[in-house]
């Protein structure tokens, strides 16, 4: 008790949960100011103060990075029981008309005519040089549309990719069109989510597997959209939810004692130790989805078809190796941080880190980044180089922590 005590002070102390930007930004100021342009706001920033919710600009949106509890406790919160997020940050479209399928597909990279109704899929904006322009969620709903959620760092750019290809494909004379939702977005994750939310829907969840949807109310609420996913690793789902009710719809999960508050620092940690990307971090437009290890979201018939934009670079790459690829990484010692060197153990720098942090679960650090493909082998010794000091590592499969997404019975 005493060591595990010792550790979790050192985590509180230090911000050590951080990686990348979310750390800069917890040490530039610990709450949003106004000094530069007003920043957005989400229908639970009062909620969030209130609550003592620590508020940090993050993607131009005031956003509570932890509340009363410190990031490690919010962390294993999540993976023992279950956490609310606002995540209402997030970018989410409906796209409409008889030609909205191959709308998206004409900038995506994944197969969403073959989706079932309400079934969803992570997928990629690719530009023309193969590089990723954003990443995803389309749900192929049974109510005439697409439900697409995207970045919030990358919601102008998204909207503007997507507005340009809508005004072309009118002009095409195709049918499609787009709405951008005003809706409100709660995830909430972790094992203890179901039985949590099974009290406020009529829907059985045990029918409700990874990545499928559905329209229900919950706990009273109309007009809510339940998506199983999540940014965690764990069970999980994101509520899309009217903004009027967003508010009563948090306080009554929270009325529950196996639900807490979390914020972005514990969702930061989390998704690292999932091995799930952060666009800007560890995706941009100068990776390709085959440098990135994310082939699996390419279509089979799209790969056949080459038919997504990039596709001419990214298809010969799946044969072919690339020059670098992602890899996990997991060291002890003093904790690895975006920018952070990788060399060989000649000393010869082979790569760089994109996202790293000390696992609150495993008390080892991790780590994803970039080598040469020549050293993304499961198990290679590297070297990271921290405060101009050589730190042994080793190239480690991900997600670091066992993920579980319920898939069924």
């Amino acid at each position: 008790m005493l060591a595990r005590a010792s550790v979790t002070r050192r985590y509180r102390l230090s911000n050590h949960v951080l990686s990348g930007h979310l750390q800069a930004t917890l040490q530039q100021g610990r709450h949003a100011t106004t000094e530069q342009a007003p920043l957005k706001r989400t229908p639970l920033h009062d909620f969030h103060v209130a609550q003592g919710g620590k508020m940090v600009e993050f993607a131009g949106w005031s956003m509570p990075v932890q509340y009363k509890d410190s990031h490690i406790s919010s962390h294993l919160h999540t993976r023992h029981q279950c956490s609310a997020f606002d995540v209402s940050h997030m970018l989410q479209t409906k796209v409409y008309g008889k030609d909205r399928v191959k709308f998206i597909e004409s900038l995506i990279v994944g197969d969403i005519a073959e989706l079932k109704d309400n079934q969803g899929t992570l997928s990629l904006f690719t530009n023309a040089k193969g590089g990723i322009m954003d990443d995803l969620i389309v749900t192929k709903t049974d109510q005439g549309y697409l439900y697409v959620v995207s970045n919030a760092g990358c919601a102008d750019k998204d909207s503007a990719h997507m507005k340009a290809k809508l005004q072309e494909f009118k002009v095409a004379g195709h049918d499609v069109d787009l709405e951008y939702l005003e809706e409100s977005l709660i995830a909430l994750q972790g094992p203890s989510m179901a039985g949590v939310l099974q009290e406020g829907v009529s829907d059985d969840l045990n029918k409700l597997t990874f990545m499928s949807s559905v329209l229900t109310p919950v706990f009273g609420i109309r007009g809510c959209r339940v998506t199983r996913c999540g940014y965690t690793g764990e069970d999980g789902v994101e509520i899309s939810v009217p903004p009027g009710s967003v508010i009563a719809l948090m306080e009554r999960l929270l009325a529950c004692s196996q639900v807490k508050l979390a914020g972005l620092g514990a969702r930061d940690s989390l998704r690292l130790e999932a091995g799930l990307c952060l666009y800007g971090n560890d995706i941009d437009e100068t990776t390709t989805p085959v440098e990135a290890s994310l082939v699996w979201t390419i279509g089979k018939r799209r790969r056949q078809a080459r038919d997504f934009p990039g596709a001419d670079i990214i298809i010969p790459q799946i044969k072919a190796k690339t020059q670098r690829k992602r890899v996990g990484l997991i060291s002890t010692g003093p904790p690895i941080r975006q920018h952070t060197p990788i060399l060989s153990l000649d000393g010869r720098i082979i790569g760089e880190v994109t996202s790293g942090c000390p696992s609150p679960c495993l008390k080892q650090n991790v780590a994803m980044g970039y080598v040469e493909t020549s050293f993304s082998k499961l198990g290679t010794h590297i070297q990271v180089e921290v405060r101009k000091k050589f730190v042994p590592a080793v190239i480690s499969k991900m997600p670091f922590v066992p993920t579980n997404y319920y898939t069924g019975y």
